[in-house]
């Protein structure tokens, strides 16, 4: 039977900031890691609270899934693994600080976050502690930083927005399309991308609106949006402000056919916009459903049974990144710091997302699917 896994959420950027004096890294005379004996200590950080707190939970449960799998067959080579979630609050200061901590307290390896701006802005702490990071977030920030221990268990923006492209203007024709995003990480590497993937087809933006990450009134955007009538209505934000603009612009008359990537497949995305307003929304994503294949039924299967819910493409992608480092700490014989991020490198895995293969950037999942909300579900454009 598996132990417990540690639970410990870090509420207060204060008291971090308390905890960080030390930054010993992994495999140092002050880590227990050094050891062959006792538990791997592997953080999972990512929001609990506030606004991007579902992602978090969602990331939580599929690392926690994995682990208790490798824990339930004796662990790695007979040592357990023990996770020990942190709230990182989807803020980038309480981030740093968590990554001091962690340097500071033995973790050989982290899981998260599911925001870029909070993984960039950990990225030095973790890069000088040697500490390797498969993050869920997908600004191509997070490889222009060039850490040799960052890690992407997905796709970056880049490879989302190109498919979305080559989908809405070479397969469907369309040319008269409007651009939202906002000014995080996040959406600005959405916005960069897609902009990108127009503009090498020769289309410009008949409008490009840039909001708060925090704002909740869009209705000047999306008039001047209104405006130039658009056909497409793409949509670089998290979960809740898309769907809060996909609301809005419905309930302004926007009629426009609305595209995003991975944000938009998730049920807080659904939830928020309405079902009637998310109808015909175009997802780009490595991960359409819970029944693309065996591997995904099964997965589904499982993390329904351990926690109660569906699963979805958060938690699939931090399953995806767990499995990853437990299978190159084992292939390493346990080892940390430089030789387990080279591990991670050369790891080649079949997961849920795709076969990964990871670059010198750290990229290892390369293409993406769309996907159509229709009545309520993610479905593979190509289903009826």
């Amino acid at each position: 039977m598996s132990p417990k896994l540690t639970k410990r959420l870090v509420l207060s950027a204060a008291a971090l900031a308390l905890a960080t004096s030390a930054c010993a890294a992994p495999g140092s005379s002050s880590s227990n890691q050094e050891s062959s004996e006792g538990p791997f200590k592997i953080a999972v950080v990512n929001a609990q609270s506030g606004q991007l707190s579902s992602l978090g939970q969602w990331e939580w449960k599929g690392a926690q899934l994995a682990a208790d799998e490798w824990n339930a067959k004796g662990g790695i080579d007979g040592r357990q693994i023990e996770l020990e979630l942190f709230d990182d609050q989807g803020d980038p200061t309480v981030g740093t600080n968590l990554a001091r901590k962690l340097a500071s307290e033995g973790f050989v390896a982290m899981i998260g976050t599911a925001e870029s701006a909070v993984t960039v802005a950990m990225i030095p702490v973790l890069q000088q502690a040697k500490i390797p990071n498969i993050t869920s977030g997908q600004s191509p920030a997070i490889a222009a930083a060039g850490s040799p221990f960052a890690f992407y268990n997905g796709p970056t923006s880049n490879t989302y927005d190109e498919t979305l492209a080559k989908y809405l203007v070479d397969e469907k024709g369309f040319k008269n399309i409007a651009v939202i995003s906002n000014n995080g990480s996040f959406g600005k590497g959405e916005r960069d991308a897609f902009t990108k993937a127009l503009t090498d087809r020769g289309i410009t933006p008949v409008d490009d609106q840039v909001v708060t990450t925090d704002q909740k009134d869009f209705s000047a955007a999306l008039t001047s949006i209104r405006q130039k009538s658009p056909d497409v209505l793409f949509i670089g934000t998290e979960e809740v402000e898309a769907g809060l603009i996909v609301k809005q612009a419905r309930e302004l008359g926007i009629t426009a056919t609305v595209a995003g990537a991975a944000p938009m497949g998730t049920p807080v995305y659904l939830e928020t916009a309405g079902a009637t307003n998310a109808e015909g929304t175009v997802v780009s994503s490595p991960y359409l459903s819970n029944d693309t294949d065996e591997a995904a039924r099964a997965f589904a299967k499982a993390y329904q049974e351990a926690h109660g819910e569906e699963a979805e493409m958060h938690g699939a992608k931090a399953y995806d990144g767990a499995n990853i480092i437990f299978t190159a700490l084992k292939n390493s014989k346990g080892a940390t710091g430089q030789k387990l991020a080279d591990e991670i490198r050369a790891t080649k895995y079949d997961g849920l997302l795709g076969d990964f293969e990871f670059d010198e950037t750290g990229v290892g999942i390369h293409a993406t699917s769309i996907g159509v909300i229709k009545s309520g579900k993610l479905v593979a454009e190509s289903a009826g």
